[in-house]
């Protein structure tokens, strides 16, 4: 704990997905700008942040027990994110809880730390805040490995899915402006950052709110749209001339989609295309309020891949919706087998408290949700390990994530961290992380592949 001579210290938890933790890394470096120490432990902490999710209910239960773990450890707790967003869940549960703040709300939880936790005093003495000597660097603190960022590019949505409350979590759509967005990814390439996660609750939907207006970044105008922005980000080099990766997440199927295409096959952006479909039968999907037409999204994807030969598509799939048939889950396994699709992450319907779905009728029992879930995923499985074992013999660039002993474990452009594959590299002992390196691939199984150098 801190006394008069020392500065105050913060202990942080984060919770959620990637949005979140972008969430998180402005608030602990707004903590260390203003000369808060950040603390790896309960006990050694004068407060504890915690960034809840809110999403599903497992993800309520363990924002919960995260909170009530905080209390219990030190007793001083500061609660924030999309939890924070419904009602008086939080202090209904935890009433000794300090503060409790939405997401993406920086400045609120900064005015309740410096309520309950006031800022280090200015001093030359040794060891205090000196704005002067002190400094944060460019890129701010961030939770992830040193190679890789994400990078939100606005916060909200616009729609209306019946299955989500992401709008009612994290309001409407509001795209940052384009020229801070790209200071900030300058900023991490020229930290050493190799690949650019582009995240938001609907990449595709960049700009909408501001009329696609025309910005400036290093002098030049350029548009808040996402096509421009992809432009610009992939004319990002790093510090030994190589172009930086970027990935897209989270992007919503628009017809403007289509722009981006060209920038893959052109190498500018990595071919890497996280497109939540989540159906693929036309009724289950007006139910859910999204975009409803098979043969159009099939003929999108074989346009794709016309253009971008190379291209990774990855989709979520959501089983047994309210009402759906044995006949209509056939039809989404009928839509996996033509479309062969490279990644799928599935899930079963799960109600969320304030989502418009839970009011539909004939909600499906559990075991016929697990049973589907289960054919799906073999299915896909299936589809996976065909398309990984055509890498075979191919020669492949890669990212390096870890080194030991044994070799290392790297990521092509097929695969985002975390959620994706991995390639292991026997051979790769001597190789450093955040390297990119040629690797010639030597074996595959349903999610990774085996390597060597080339």
């Amino acid at each position: 704990m801190s006394n008069n001579s020392t500065p105050p210290r913060v202990g942080f938890v984060s919770l959620g997905c990637p949005k979140a933790t972008v969430d998180s890394e402005r608030i602990l470096t707004r903590l260390r700008a203003e000369g808060y120490i950040i603390s790896p432990s309960y006990s050694d902490s004068d407060l504890v942040v915690v960034n809840t999710c809110g999403f599903i209910d497992s993800a309520v239960e363990e924002s919960l027990d995260a909170i009530g773990e905080a209390l219990a450890e030190n007793g001083k707790v500061v609660v924030t994110g999309c939890l924070g967003a419904k009602g008086d869940v939080v202090k209904q549960t935890h009433p000794k809880v300090l503060a409790v703040t939405g997401p993406n709300a920086t400045d609120e939880v900064m005015d309740a730390i410096h309520a309950h936790l006031p800022k280090p005093v200015l001093s030359h003495v040794e060891g205090l805040h000196d704005p002067y000597s002190d400094l944060v660097p460019p890129q701010g603190i961030r939770l992830t490995p040193r190679h890789y960022a994400y990078v939100k590019i606005s916060e909200g949505c616009n729609h209306s899915c019946t299955f989500c409350i992401i709008p009612s979590l994290r309001g409407s759509l509001v795209s940052r402006p384009v020229g801070d967005v790209m200071q900030e990814a300058q900023h991490l390439v020229n930290a050493g950052v190799k690949e650019l996660l582009v995240v938001s609750q609907d990449t595709s939907a960049y700009g909408v709110d501001m009329k696609y207006r025309t910005g400036f970044w290093d002098g030049r105008p350029l548009k808040t749209r996402l096509t421009e922005l992809a432009q610009a980000m992939g004319g990002l080099s790093t510090s030994d001339k190589a172009r930086a990766w970027v990935r897209l997440h989270y992007v919503y199927p628009y017809p403007h989609v289509d722009d981006v295409i060209p920038l893959m096959a052109q190498g500018i952006i990595l071919p890497y295309l996280d497109i939540p479909f989540q159906h693929a039968n036309a009724r289950i999907l007006k139910l859910m309020k999204r975009p409803a037409s098979t043969e159009n999204v099939l003929a999108r994807i074989q346009q794709w891949r016309s253009i971008c030969p190379d291209i990774t598509l990855r989709s979520t799939f959501i089983v047994g919706f309210p009402g759906e048939t044995e006949e209509e889950f056939e039809e989404l396994l009928d839509f996996l087998e033509m479309a062969q699709l490279d990644r799928v992450g599935a899930f079963m319907y799960s109600p969320v408290e304030g989502a418009a779905a839970n009011e539909l009728p004939d909600h499906i029992p559990l075991e016929v949700q697990q049973e589907r879930l289960g054919r799906l995923m073999q299915l896909q499985e299936e589809i996976s390990g065909e398309r990984l074992a055509c890498k075979v013999g191919k020669t492949l660039q890669v990212l390096v994530d870890e080194v030991d002993e044994v070799g290392a474990i790297a990521r092509s452009a097929a695969d985002a961290p975390e959620i994706d594959g991995q390639v292991y590299i026997d051979d790769g002992q001597s190789l450093k992380v955040g390297d990119f390196v040629n690797v010639r691939i030597t074996d595959s199984d349903a999610h990774d592949l085996w390597a060597e150098l080339a």
